[in-house]
C-alpha cells in the first residue's frame, strides 16, 4: 500500500503542472482525467486522422510550433528555457543533439568565455578538449579503504565538487558516500566486485535494452558465483511483465539476504516508466536495491523521497557540456549502513579523483582557467561554478516536466502521422517500440523505419543519415522482450511467445531541446517517405567527391 504523503503530493502535481505522478496514485477528483486530456490536446496539435506522406509538403515549422501552443498553452510557460539556451548553449543552433543522457555540469558560454574566439571558430570540439574545466586521476585503491580514508585525503577541489553533486542529486552527505568512477560502465563493475555475491546469490535487472554497465556487471557477478536473471517486457509497448518479475522478487523461500536488484525508474532506450514499488518489494523481500539513476532526466530526483525508498547505491552520470563530447565521470552512491557488507579484498582502477585543471595566463599558448579571471590559484579556495546545474536548478522540476512532456510527445504524434504514399493499406513509415502518447512517459523515444514494402530500415543507417543532417541520435538493442512468433501444427497456425529483441533507433529529449529540434526530427525521418531518399543520398555523396560510405 503507498504512503498517503505520497499519494497527496502525486495528485497536487499532476493537477496542477502535469509533473509525472508517483506510480498507482489516483487523478485528482476534480471529474476529468489530466492523463487523457494531455493526449487529447497532444493529439489535437496535429490534427487526428491526419497523414502526411510527401515530405516536401510537411506544414512549417512556425505552423506546428503554433498548432503545439493552442493545444497546450502550458508549454508557451517555458520559455525561460528558450532563453538560457539562447545566452549560454549557442552551439545547440545548427545542431540538434538527441544521442545520450547525463547531467551537463557547465554551459558553453562558460567554455567560450574562456577560449580565444579564433579558436571556438575553427573547432568547439577541440576547444573542449582544451579547456577541460577539470581532469582526472586514477586510483587502485580498494573501496572500502577509499571510504575510510576520503576525509583526509580528498582536496578541497573534490570536496566542493561532491558537495554540488550531491545537491543537486538531492542525497544527504549524513546517509550516504559518494565515490567518482571513471564512467557508467566502471561504477557497475567496482559494485559487482565489491557486492557479496558469494552469500546474497541472486542478481535481478529490470532493462529493455542492452546496457554496457549492467553486461559488465552480469560478467563479473557470474564470475563470483552471482545467478543472474532478469526481468521481461511485452510487445511491442515494452511494460514490463509484473507477474514475472513479482514471482522472481517474491518467492516462497525467503533467505535474510537474496541478492542485489538493479532497477532504472525508467527505460534510457524506450521511454518506458516503472513503479517505484518494485524497490520496496525488493527490499521487503530480502534484496539490496541498486538504484540506476542515469536515463533520470534534469530535476527528477526531486519526485524520489529517498528517505522512503531507500535504495542501497544509486548511479548517475555526468558530463561536461551539453551537445559536447560528452566526457566526464559518473557517482556511485553507497548508503553508508551498506558498507559494511562490501567486500574488503576487492580492488579497481575505476576510482577517480576530481582534480582541478590548472593553466596559466602568462603563457600565450596556454588557456585561462575555465572559472576563474586570475593567474594559477587554488581551485579549491574559489567557489566553482557549475552554471549547467544551476540552469537545471533555475528552470525547476515543474517546467522541465512540462517541456519535455510536450516535446516527446509532440514527436511520437507527428512520427506516427507518416504514412508511405500508394501503400494500398495505409503502411505506415514509424513503428514506435515502447510507449505511445502518455502523459507519464519517459523522455525517450526508441523507433523503427519502414518502406512502402513494410521491411525494417537498418537503424544504423538511419543514425548515419541522420548525422549527415545535423541531428544527432543513437541506435540501441531491444532485449528482454516476449515476441510472438507462428507454428503450424497439425494444418493450423499456433502463435506462441518467445524472448527475443531487436535493433532501434532512439533519441533522447532534454531540458535544453527545443520544439525546432524535434521539429527537425519530424522532416529528417519524413525524407524516407521518398522511395529514392537512400540513392540519393549515395549520389549526392560521391558527386561532391566524398569517400564513398555503404548506405
Amino acid at each position: 500500500m503507498q504512503p498517503n504523503c505520497i499519494k497527496e503530493a502525486s495528485k497536487s502535481c499532476l493537477s496542477s503542472c502535469w509533473v509525472k505522478p508517483l506510480p498507482h496514485s489516483s487523478p485528482p477528483n476534480s471529474g476529468t482525467d489530466p492523463r487523457q486530456d494531455f493526449n487529447s490536446a497532444i493529439l489535437s496539435s496535429i490534427q487526428p486522422n491526419t497523414y502526411f506522406t510527401n515530405h516536401e509538403s510537411l506544414p512549417s515549422l512556425q505552423e506546428m510550433f503554433t498548432s503545439l501552443n493552442n493545444a497546450i498553452p502550458s508549454y508557451s510557460n517555458t520559455v525561460l528555457a528558450d532563453h538560457i539556451r539562447a545566452l549560454e548553449y549557442s552551439h545547440l543552433a545548427n545542431h540538434v543533439c538527441l544521442d545520450y543522457t547525463g547531467h551537463g555540469l557547465f554551459s558553453y558560454s562558460q567554455l567560450y568565455g574562456s577560449v580565444p574566439y579564433s579558436e571556438t571558430a575553427s573547432s568547439s570540439s577541440s576547444a573542449a578538449d582544451a579547456a577541460p574545466f577539470f581532469d582526472i586521476s586514477y586510483s587502485s585503491e580498494n573501496l572500502n579503504s577509499y571510504l575510510i580514508n576520503r576525509s583526509c585525503q580528498e582536496s578541497e577541489f573534490q570536496r566542493l565538487v561532491r558537495k554540488r553533486i550531491m545537491r543537486y542529486m538531492n542525497v544527504f552527505e549524513e546517509d550516504y558516500w559518494l565515490v567518482f568512477t571513471a564512467n557508467q560502465s566502471t561504477a557497475f563493475k567496482l559494485l559487482a566486485d565489491a557486492y557479496p555475491f558469494h552469500s546474497n546469490q541472486e542478481l535481478l535487472t529490470m532493462y529493455d535494452y542492452e546496457n554496457e554497465a549492467v553486461q559488465a556487471m552480469i560478467e563479473s557477478s557470474k564470475k563470483r558465483g552471482a545467478r543472474a536473471q532478469s526481468a521481461v517486457f511485452s510487445w511491442p509497448n515494452l511494460r514490463v511483465n509484473s507477474g514475472k518479475l513479482r514471482k522472481v522478487i517474491v518467492k516462497k523461500s525467503k533467505p535474510k539476504n537474496r541478492g542485489l536488484f538493479v532497477f532504472p525508474l525508467q527505460s534510457r532506450m524506450s521511454g518506458s516508466r516503472y513503479s517505484y514499488q518494485w524497490m520496496n518489494l525488493a527490499r521487503e523481500n530480502g534484496w539490496h536495491v541498486l538504484l540506476d539513476a542515469c536515463a533520470l532526466g534534469a530535476k527528477d530526483m526531486e519526485t524520489l523521497g529517498l528517505s522512503l525508498f531507500q535504495p542501497d547505491f544509486l548511479i548517475c552520470s555526468f558530463f561536461k557540456i551539453f551537445g559536447q563530447n560528452p566526457s566526464g565521470f559518473c557517482s556511485l552512491f553507497i548508503k553508508k549502513s551498506t558498507v559494511p557488507l562490501l567486500n574488503p579484498s576487492s580492488t579497481t582502477m575505476g576510482i577517480v579523483s576530481i582534480t582541478p585543471a590548472l593553466t596559466t595566463n602568462n603563457d600565450p599558448k596556454s588557456l585561462p582557467l575555465p572559472l576563474l579571471t586570475s593567474e594559477i590559484v587554488e581551485m579549491g579556495s574559489k567557489e566553482i561554478e557549475f552554471r549547467g546545474l544551476d540552469h537545471a536548478d533555475r528552470l525547476g522540476l515543474i517546467l522541465i516536466s512540462v517541456r519535455v512532456r510536450c516535446l516527446v510527445n509532440w514527436l511520437v504524434n507527428a512520427l506516427l502521422s507518416l504514412q508511405h504514399p500508394h501503400s494500398g493499406k495505409g503502411q505506415a513509415l514509424v513503428t514506435i517500440l515502447g510507449p505511445r502518447i502518455m502523459l507519464d512517459r519517459g523522455p525517450a523515444i526508441a523507433f523503427n523505419v519502414h518502406d512502402w514494402k513494410g521491411e525494417r530500415v537498418d537503424p544504423n543507417l538511419v543514425q548515419k543519415l541522420a548525422g549527415r543532417n545535423n541531428v544527432s541520435l543513437t541506435i540501441g538493442f531491444l532485449e528482454n522482450v516476449w515476441l510472438k512468433s507462428e507454428k503450424k501444427k497439425k494444418k493450423k497456425k499456433m502463435r506462441r511467445k518467445k524472448k527475443g529483441g531487436l535493433w532501434a533507433a532512439s533519441i533522447w529529449v532534454g531540458m535544453m531541446n527545443n520544439f525546432e529540434d524535434v521539429y527537425k526530427v519530424w522532416r529528417f525521418v519524413a525524407k524516407f517517405l521518398d522511395a529514392d531518399f537512400m540513392e540519393k543520398e549515395r549520389w549526392r555523396y560521391t558527386a561532391i567527391d566524398q569517400s564513398t560510405v555503404e548506405v
